[in-house]
């Protein structure tokens, strides 16, 4: 096997686990949205290099054109329930400060009532789930912000795994490091599953370490690395 084929393997298998997080998310919201028998349910995943949140999965009203679309982090409920870290159930928008209504007007869809809930990681906040439009429950908003925080444990763990995976790709692309080591490590990635994703987080992180250092070791001497 020659230095193409074996970075071209390396590559596949980043690939592979980076679409099976993705398609995680998708169906984390597309359960979220039938449980709840909410018009839609989104995840956002905050992109710290830009300061921004990214919709990553949506089920519902948007599916078809706003994944891929961003705003500041600090925006409107989304944005509040990622900086403050508390879930948030809201019976009218409308009369709450904090909601940011250009922006949902800009997304084609203003919702009347939402539930969000923060992604967090060990000690990273990484995103926001918010379900729009369910049927109100008196007295159940309780409960549903209970299931709702499961549903966001799972997204939590997809997202970090994505994030590495993505994170792993961009190295990847800039690297010609040991082709051989990240052909074991992206073939050990790919066939990870269930309880093994923590497992599959640190090899992707082995992963990332390696291309990093690698790519830091071949620069000229003297030269920097800034952050944009």
């Amino acid at each position: 096997m020659t230095g193409d084929d074996l970075r071209a393997a390396v590559a596949a298998g980043v690939l592979r686990s980076e679409e099976g997080h993705r398609e995680l998310l998708r169906s984390i919201v597309d359960v979220a949205r039938a449980i709840f028998h909410a018009r839609a349910a989104s995840i956002f995943l905050l992109d710290e290099e830009r300061d921004e949140l990214v919709f990553e999965a949506i089920a519902g009203e948007g599916s078809d054109s706003l994944v891929g679309t961003r705003f500041p982090s600090s925006t409107g409920i989304a944005g509040w329930v990622l900086v403050t870290r508390q879930p948030l159930v809201l019976e009218d928008v409308s009369e709450d400060p904090r909601f940011a209504k250009d922006a949902a007007e800009a997304t084609g869809y203003v919702p009347k009532g939402l539930m969000a809930v923060p992604l967090l990681h060990e000690e990273r906040a990484l995103g926001v789930l918010e379900v729009l439009d369910r049927p109100a429950r008196p007295g159940a908003a309780l409960e549903e912000v209970e299931l709702l925080g499961l549903f966001a444990s799972q997204a939590a763990i997809a997202l970090d795994l994505l994030q590495a995976a993505r994170r792993a790709r961009a190295a990847l692309e800039g690297s010609g490091g040991d082709l051989e080591s990240l052909a074991r490590l992206a073939a050990a990635v790919d066939g990870l599953e269930g309880e093994r994703r923590s497992v599959g987080l640190e090899l992707m992180a082995a992963l990332e370490r390696l291309l990093e250092g690698e790519s830091r070791a071949a620069e000229p001497p003297g030269s920097s690395r800034t952050k944009p």
